[in-house]
């Protein structure tokens, strides 16, 4: 079975719901495809979004969902896209069950996956009192016992800013670091410790961590860590349609080249959310699927109409 739209969303995050929202309003025939797994389901909560503070992501998604359920020219899916490609002026993308659909432009809000260091334990406590944002996840374990993950400058600016969410803060090396005299200067003048023992995993109790563990010597007590964790591409979608990436950054690995208004080097082909360049946050995402949809919208008018595109 084959069906057409004007565009196909891949992805129902908050970008791709985002988008659909606007899309939607817009009276334009959407589908939205969704195969959930969004990075962000294991948090407890949404930390900093104005209006949903600390809501758990899965009621947001379905808030969302319902939102755009009421706009008839949007169709939601559960699936996943395997493959995406042009053909006769048109974007084709096919799911897993074997179901494909064409439609006039795509976008891309698949987000991305993050690669966690290799510690005993962390699975269990990610999203919670084992993080990778103190903006998200700070306020949480304030004025706990916290540390730092991380052997290098970058880690040792990063556990200065964990010092605004506590006075209790360590840098965890994991061995042997690579720290500068600048670097060390500075964490003492934070108060905040180094501690260079080998870790052998994390303790918890009732779903909280509750201690560092080390390969020799007593554990750390310890309420929250923050650790470094890459966003990487989930699929090879991007690459099926010859999407440019960015250089690997200190958060994402190979990120989609987009314009201020989430065109890809592609013609017809947008992204938004995790997938772009942008610090990856629901904030940035709602505001980027936005963004992506209304640039769709006007390409799509300066096809239909003798008018040269306009800038959303």
């Amino acid at each position: 079975m084959e069906t057409e739209f004007e565009c196909v969303i891949v992805g129902g995050g908050a970008a791709g719901l985002s988008a659909a929202l606007v899309l939607g309003r817009a009276r334009r025939k959407t589908l939205l495809i969704d195969a959930g797994g969004q990075s962000n389901l294991p948090a407890h909560g949404i930390g900093g979004l104005l209006g949903h503070d600390e809501k758990p992501p899965a009621r947001l998604y379905a808030e969302g969902g319902a939102e755009i359920d009421r706009h008839p020219s949007v169709t939601r899916l559960e699936g996943r896209v395997v493959r995406a490609s042009r053909e006769d002026g048109r974007f084709a993308v096919e799911c897993e069950d074997g179901s494909r659909h064409r439609a006039r432009r795509v976008l891309l809000a698949t987000g991305m996956d993050y690669e966690l260091p290799d510690l005993a334990g962390i699975h269990e406590l990610w999203g919670d009192s084992v993080f990778h944002c103190p903006f998200c996840h700070g306020w949480e374990v304030r004025d706990g016992r916290l540390a730092m993950l991380g052997a290098d400058s970058m880690s040792a600016l990063r556990a200065l800013m964990l010092s605004y969410w506590s006075d209790d803060v360590t840098l965890l090396t994991n061995g042997p670091d690579q720290l500068t005299g600048e670097d060390r200067g500075r964490l003492t003048a934070a108060g905040v410790a180094v501690e260079t023992r080998p870790i052998s995993g994390l303790a918890a109790a009732e779903g909280k961590l509750r201690a560092i563990e080390f390969a020799e010597g007593d554990p750390r007590p310890m309420d929250g860590l923050m650790v470094p964790a890459k966003l990487v591409q989930r699929n090879d979608l991007a690459a099926q349609l010859g999407l440019e990436t960015e250089a690997e950054s200190p958060v994402m690995v190979d990120p989609v080249t987009v314009t201020p208004h989430g065109e890809t080097s592609v013609k017809g082909v947008f992204a938004a959310g995790d997938l772009s360049p942008t610090m990856p946050s629901i904030a940035a995402s709602i505001a980027e699927g936005s963004l992506a949809a209304a640039g769709i919208v006007h390409s799509l008018m300066a096809e239909d109409f003798p008018v040269p595109a306009v800038a959303a």
